[in-house]
């Protein structure tokens, strides 16, 4: 299931006046936590939430280092 998004709400504030939000992240669980993290994420990147996104083994590698 999707995270919705309340597009209507929104608060114009200098960045002094800004707050980290930590009490309310910190009643959350850390799953919902993650799952917040993995939407924001999803969305900076253009990424569908639900798609199972698999690592590309073309640019990844993983072998026995040699001695040099």
């Amino acid at each position: 299931m999707e995270p919705k998004l309340d597009r209507t709400f929104s608060k114009t504030q200098k960045l002094e006046e800004q707050g980290f939000n930590e009490d309310y992240w910190l009643t959350k669980t850390p799953r919902e936590r993650l799952a917040a993290a993995y939407y924001l994420t999803c969305c900076a990147y253009g990424l569908e939430y639900n798609a199972d996104h698999k690592l590309d083994r073309t640019y990844c590698w993983a072998g026995k280092l040699e001695n040099r």
